[in-house]
């Protein structure tokens, strides 16, 4: 059973007061007992404009690792508590990756779905793919869930994978009303564990012309990724997980079906082994409407990033300014928004330039709690400090 629950509209008090310079406030929106077996992990966030609807969704884990399937829960965070199946029995659901279609206004929910107690590890160790490729839909902003779709037999790609996964993150809807998922996969050239270090991971798309009645998979990176988020921007834009270095930045000039990768430009650090970041686009905000704009601002879409900004530990959030994308130079330095252990994060834009996030942090874990706050794209400018 997967259940859905929460709040609608947590954006509204700091928005509305943003112009008296309210203090940012991080609030709790899962708090984990890993002794009661309630552990949440990896979250995503998807605002409706139109009802002014903010939707929150985490992994609810009996353990903070990802193999164990007992008590393994989509949440999503809405009010009242709503409760709907989305599972695969024998199967946990990982990896939530919302998308909304504004032209039919239908809300789907992708996941992977991936036999209860088998690791990443041993799929990929022993060429054995036991991951699902899943995604429930609602028509009224999660009220109600329609039953789980399994696009794995319908996707030919997925049988010569070792394993895979969607997002975690967001979908997007570009301006031609397609549909796009972030997904990686790991590949190898032998369908045998004998040629294990060619198992690798890289990031492809995908998409749906057909408002999500037919899906095909993009094109494949030509350099190792792993966990990405996409935003539309004049062209469609993705940053991955990398290990270590810095994260992959890529542009598609085909909507979205083969990106070509960015050479790093040095601003947006990976850490360690890396960790899944979140990024999103926004309406670029005139910097002063009282002054003469500056000419050479770009008037259409900026980006918003948020990762840890350690390059050894997942520790000290950050959120990165980008007002000239997709120029990888153009990254602002990161604002903090959280010093101590910081995981996974997930941004929504809600308007105005104003921005909600939810991210994995505690005092000694990441995992302790997921924590949300709402924030002005000018705190970021400012260096405010959440």
């Amino acid at each position: 059973m997967t259940d859905f629950h929460g709040g609608k509209d947590l954006s509204s008090s700091y928005c509305n007061a943003h112009s008296d310079k309210a203090q940012l406030q991080t609030q709790t929106l899962f708090k984990s007992n890993e002794t009661a077996g309630n552990v949440y992990r990896i979250p995503a966030l998807l605002y409706e404009r139109e009802s002014k609807t903010l939707l929150a969704f985490a992994e609810q884990r009996k353990t903070p690792d990802d193999a164990s399937g007992e008590n393994s829960k989509l949440l999503v965070s809405y009010t009242p508590v709503l409760n709907c199946s989305a599972l695969i029995k024998g199967y946990r659901p990982m990896n939530p990756c919302p998308v909304y279609d504004k032209i039919n206004r239908k809300l789907s929910l992708f996941f992977i779905c991936v036999e209860d107690g088998i690791t990443e590890m041993y799929q990929k160790e022993n060429y054995d793919n036991r991951t699902h490729l899943c995604y429930i839909t609602s028509e009224d902003l999660g009220e109600t869930w329609s039953d789980v779709s399994d696009l794995t037999d319908k996707l030919s790609e997925i049988k010569n994978w070792p394993t895979f996964a969607v997002g975690p993150g967001h979908g997007i809807q570009t301006e031609s009303g397609r549909l796009i998922i972030p997904v990686y996969a790991y590949t190898s050239f032998c369908c045998k564990p004998c040629f294990l270090p060619s198992s690798k991971s890289y990031v492809l798309s995908l998409y749906s012309g057909s408002h999500g009645k037919n899906w095909k998979f993009g094109e494949l990176f030509n350099t190792v990724s792993v966990e990405c988020e996409m935003a539309e921007l004049s062209k469609d834009y993705c940053n991955a997980r990398n290990v270590g270095g810095y994260r992959v930045e890529a542009v598609s000039h085909d909507n979205g079906v083969k990106f070509n990768i960015l050479q790093p430009g040095n601003k947006l650090v990976e850490t360690d082994s890396g960790c899944q970041g979140s990024v999103i686009s926004f309406q670029a905000q005139p910097e002063n409407a009282n002054t003469e704009s500056d000419p050479n601002q770009n008037f259409e879409k900026w980006l918003l990033f948020m990762h840890p900004t350690s390059l050894t530990d997942r520790v000290e959030l950050g959120v990165y300014l980008n007002m000239y994308p997709p120029h990888i130079k153009a990254w602002s330095k990161p604002c903090i928004n959280n010093e101590g252990p910081s995981g996974y994060s997930h941004l929504a834009y809600i308007d105005d330039g104003c921005f909600a996030c939810l991210f994995e942090c505690g005092q000694q874990e990441i995992y302790e709690q997921i924590a949300s706050v709402v924030f002005h794209y000018t705190d970021i400018k400012e260096g405010t400090e959440f």
